[in-house]
């Protein structure tokens, strides 16, 4: 499984791609939009930044999947949103707006896990890597 250090390193490079191409590259992974999750520190307080895909959309709400590349040990953003789901969502360039974060509920995990698992298969791989069970977070706007 891929390390602290690998994690932030690959979130360095994905925004450097961002930066040297002036967005033209990194909005878009596999078919799936790029987000920018700012959360804030549990422990710190302080802002942390993560860039994730977001695999399923529902009309303006995002799903974004907790798996670490299917680590038994969830991506420290969740516990952020866990504590405090009042995040910053940028995407496709633009500035970022306040939106809400929360985990999807065992119904709603139950009706959206398959929907894109299947669609991205990586999802369906990074599962059985764990135990755990892995977490959908979803993301809405604040309107």
């Amino acid at each position: 499984m891929p390390s602290d250090f690998q994690m932030k390193a690959m979130n360095a490079v994905h925004r450097t791609a961002l930066k040297v191409t002036g967005g033209k590259v990194g909005w878009t992974l596999i078919g799936m939009p790029v987000i920018e999750l700012t959360t804030t520190g549990r422990k710190s307080g302080l802002p942390r930044t993560v860039m994730l895909t977001s695999p399923h959309q529902e009309g303006l709400m995002h799903v974004v999947v907790a798996s670490r590349g299917g680590d038994d040990k969830p991506p420290a953003w969740l516990g952020n949103i866990v504590a405090e789901p009042r995040v910053q969502v940028a995407m496709g360039g633009e500035a970022a707006q306040p939106w809400t974060a929360r985990v999807a509920s065992p119904e709603e995990r139950a009706r959206l896990w398959p929907v894109l698992s299947s669609k991205h298969k990586n999802y369906a791989a990074y599962q059985r890597k764990t135990e755990r069970e892995i977490p959908l977070v979803l993301l809405e706007p604040v309107s």
